[in-house]
C-alpha cells in the first residue's frame, strides 16, 4: 500500500513521519544514521513489549553496537519521577553517549517518558518515536512535548525536545485493544474540529473505516491529523500561540483525567472526548456556537462509542477548577480555554468568566446525578 511522508520543518531540528504499513521490518529506511555500529536504547511497555523484542532482534542483526531494552508497567501511572529515574539510572549503567539512540516503542505514555529522559540525560541524546497507538500516531509522538505527571497534573514536568525520527505502522494498530483505539478517535476528531470541517465532515462519514482499521482509511486519517499538526508546531514550536488549539478539550480533560487518579479508569483520548464536548457547551454560553453544533459532536462521539459525559467519576468542581488553574496554559492566575467558534473554527481565550466554567462544570455534574 501506499507510504505517506509528513515532514516537520524545524530547521536543524527537521525531521520525518512515514505513516504506512509493515514499516518497521525496513526500520532502517526511515532513521536518519546507520544502525551498524549504534548504540540502541529501547524503551516500552508490557503491552507492546513483543515489538520491542522483534525491533532489538532486528537491530542487531543489522549490526547494532549495543541494544537493550527497558520494559515499563502499561498505563498512565508510569509517566512519574519513578519511571524517569529507572530511565536514567539505565542508560547511565548501560553506558549511553550523546550518540546513542533512545527509541521509544509505544503508546503516548511510552513516547513522553522516554522522550524526557532522552531530552535529559547526559544533557541530550537522539530518539526515535515508533508510536504503537492511535493516539501516539495522530499526536503525542508528533511535534516534541515530552514529560512526565506530578500529583499536581498532567504533564507539568518536561521538555520540549524533537524526535530524529517518527515511524508510524499502522500493522501495530491491529493488537491495540478497541477501547485505546477510540481514545486515539478523539484526538483525530480534534483537528476536524478546530481548524478543519472538511475532516471532520470525512470523518462523519468514514468513521466505521477508521475504526475497523481500513488501511487506507486509517492512512489517510494519520496523514491529515500529522500535516495539521506539522503546520502548527512549525509556526510555533514552544506553544507560544497557535499551538494551543490543539489543545482543545484538554483543559477540562486534563483535570478530569487527575480526578480519576491516572488509574485507568478514564483513557487520556475519554477525557479528551468529554472536555471537547464540555468545551462545546462553555461556547454555547459565550454564544460562539449554536446547540446544533454541540449535538453534532456529540452525536458524533456516541455514534463511535466514546463516552460524552463523566459516568461514574466522582469529580468535586472545587477540584476540577483547582485542577485548571494548574494547567500548563494558564496564565496571569487566568485559565485559558480553547473556544470552538461552529465546527472547523475556534480560537485562544483566555477572558473567560469563572462563573461561566463553574455552569459548565455543574452540569455536567448535575447530569451524572441523575
Amino acid at each position: 500500500m501506499k507510504q505517506y511522508n509528513v515532514h516537520i520543518d524545524l530547521g536543524e531540528r527537521s525531521y520525518d513521519i512515514a505513516i504506512g504499513s509493515d514499516l518497521l521490518s525496513s526500520i532502517g529506511e526511515h532513521l536518519p544514521f546507520d544502525i551498524a555500529g549504534n548504540k540502541f536504547f529501547l524503551i516500552t511497555d508490557t503491552n507492546v513489549e513483543p515489538y520491542a523484542l522483534s525491533m532489538q532482534k532486528l537491530l542487531q542483526d543489522n549490526g547494532a553496537g549495543l541494544c537493550e531494552v527497558l520494559t515499563f508497567p502499561f498505563g498512565e501511572a508510569t509517566k512519574s519521577y519513578d519511571s524517569l529515574k529507572k530511565a536514567h539510572d539505565w542508560l547511565l549503567e548501560n553506558n549511553a553517549h550523546r550518540d546513542s539512540v533512545v527509541m521509544a516503542i509505544g503508546g503516548g505514555v511510552i513516547g513522553d517518558l522516554a522522550g524526557f529522559a532522552a531530552a535529559t540525560a547526559l544533557r541530550g541524546v537522539p530518539f526515535v518515536q515508533i508510536p504503537t497507538s492511535l493516539l501516539a500516531q495522530v499526536d503525542s509522538s508528533v511535534g516534541g512535548k515530552t514529560g512526565i505527571n506530578t500529583r499536581y497534573g498532567k504533564n507539568l514536568v518536561g521538555a520540549f525536545y524533537q524526535p530524529v525520527s517518527v515511524v508510524a505502522d499502522i500493522d501495530t494498530l491491529q493488537t491495540l485493544p478497541k477501547r485505546e483505539l477510540l481514545a486515539g478517535y478523539a484526538e483525530v476528531v480534534k483537528y476536524g474540529l478546530i481548524d478543519d470541517l472538511a475532516f471532520f465532515e470525512w470523518l462523519e462519514k468514514n468513521a466505521k473505516a477508521v475504526l475497523d482499521l481500513d488501511k487506507a482509511a486509517v492512512s489517510y486519517a494519520i496523514e491529515v491529523s500529522c500535516k495539521a499538526k506539522a503546520a502548527i508546531v512549525e509556526a510555533d514550536e514552544r506553544e507560544g500561540g497557535k499551538r494551543a488549539l490543539l489543545n482543545l478539550g484538554h483543559t477540562f480533560g486534563h483535570a478530569l483525567e487527575a480526578a480519576a487518579g491516572y488509574d485507568g479508569s478514564l483513557l487520556h483520548g475519554e477525557g479528551v472526548a468529554i472536555g471537547t464536548i464540555m468545551a462545546y457547551e462553555l461556547s454555547l454560553l459565550l454564544g460562539h456556537c449554536t446547540q446544533r453544533d454541540v449535538d453534532r459532536v456529540k452525536t458524533h462521539f456516541e455514534s463511535v462509542g466514546l463516552p460524552v459525559d463523566m459516568g461514574s467519576l466522582n469529580a468535586n468542581i472545587d477540584d476540577l477548577l483547582a485542577s485548571m488553574s494548574r494547567d500548563k496554559k494558564a496564565a496571569d492566575n487566568k485559565m485559558v480555554f480553547i473556544i470552538p467558534s461552529g465546527i472547523g473554527k475556534s480560537f485562544i481565550s483566555k477572558d473567560v468568566p469563572k462563573y461561566t466554567v463553574i455552569k459548565v462544570l455543574e452540569l455536567f455534574t448535575q447530569e451524572d446525578k441523575k
